[in-house]
């Protein structure tokens, strides 16, 4: 199976811990933001989305103008544009980066983001259009003639695209959601099946259920997993430094006039949560305080310890079946540079070094 990791990028430096710092849109950042996780030896960076935040497919195209090898994740979120049209732009976009993007399809877990941008749908009838849609996209990207649609959210006549995608069949698809209608989209239509940082009994549980939504379908799927990464040199300083963020936070949010958070809507909100109600650390390596101050919001449970240490915690979910890491810090770019010296390459071996020894154990039986 291997291991892939992922980073994530935004427009401009800002975290939990600190507010916003330069313009909305900073290209500088950005452009040493993606170098650094390219050589760091991450495989791939995701460009999250929300409903204020700057256009995130113009900042993967300008990340991957400066870029060389690195993949992209680009979060995109269904039914605001007309699927015929985003798969003729994702299509394009793949063309011009050379195959590097996958896409990571969000359906929404706030009704208050949606109607940022005009959304008045119901959590069950958003995932029912990101159903009809993600066929809509998968059949313009692989079909040759052009094909009318009569469906609950889209209709069209002559759907066709001169553009297809650099990759065959068709440009990745990651899914989240971890609500029944979610884990019926993602059985029909996910390539990669994310998941936000639970406790290892969780996220198995989730995994099992992802696996048998795909086999209705007969059909497999891979899947990441996210959490923020605090290392330090010792366990002990690694847990003063997580100390020192939840104050950071919890400081940063009343200068900004935040109450304590209240849960999401999602259910990957709330399955964080009930992690958290098991106390601040679950799995001995699991931090839960950030995601219980914010209300379950993003991926923010952390894997804490030596590089050592985590390198062992995230080989625990390795072998849940889940093959991709998606890590990010509290201190963005700063610790982006340190998980590429001190962790991608300790994973990436202990890894290989166990497939190696089981792939070395049938021949010593047979012998």
């Amino acid at each position: 199976m291997g291991v892939q990791f992922i980073g994530m990028i935004q427009p401009h430096e800002v975290s939990e811990t600190f507010p916003r710092r330069g313009p909305a849109v900073d290209p500088d950042y950005v452009r040493v933001f993606a170098q650094a996780h390219e050589h760091a030896g991450f495989d791939r960076i995701l460009v999250p989305f929300s409903g204020t935040s700057p256009d995130n497919l113009l900042t993967v195209q300008y990340a991957a103008s400066v870029t060389q090898r690195i993949h992209f994740l680009l979060a995109h979120r269904p039914g605001f544009v007309a699927p015929t049209v985003a798969a003729r732009t994702l299509a394009t976009l793949d063309q011009f980066t050379g195959g590097r993007v996958a896409v990571h399809y969000i359906t929404g877990g706030s009704d208050e983001d949606q109607r940022r941008d005009g959304d008045y749908l119901g959590h069950d009838e958003r995932y029912a259009r990101t159903d009809e849609y993600l066929g809509i996209l998968r059949r313009v990207w692989t079909e040759d003639q052009p094909f009318d649609h009569q469906g609950t959210h889209y209709r069209f006549e002559g759907a066709a695209s001169e553009v297809k995608p650099h990759q065959s069949p068709y440009v990745p698809i990651y899914f989240g959601g971890a609500s029944p209608p979610a884990l019926a989209v993602a059985g029909k239509h996910a390539d990669v099946y994310a998941l936000w940082g639970e406790s290892l009994a969780q996220a198995g549980d989730l995994v099992q259920r992802v696996r048998a939504a795909a086999a209705y379908h007969g059909r497999e799927v891979g899947f990441s997993i996210s959490f923020r990464v605090i290392l330090g040199a010792t366990e002990d300083e690694a847990w003063a430094k997580a100390e020192r963020i939840l104050a950071d936070t919890r400081r940063l949010r009343v200068d900004q006039g935040y109450a304590r958070g209240g849960p999401q809507q999602s259910e990957g909100a709330r399955r964080l949560l009930q992690d958290a109600a098991q106390g601040d650390r679950v799995d001995q390596r699991l931090w839960t305080a950030i995601a219980r101050e914010t209300g379950g919001r993003s991926n923010t449970t952390a894997l804490v310890g030596t590089p050592e240490q985590v390198a062992d915690a995230l080989l625990r979910y390795h072998d849940l079946g889940i093959g991709t890491f998606l890590i990010r810090g509290f201190d963005p770019l700063v610790d982006a540079i340190q998980y590429g010296r001190e962790l991608i390459p300790l994973v990436r071996d202990k890894v290989a070094q166990r497939e190696a020894a089981q792939g070395r154990a049938p021949l010593l039986k047979r012998a």
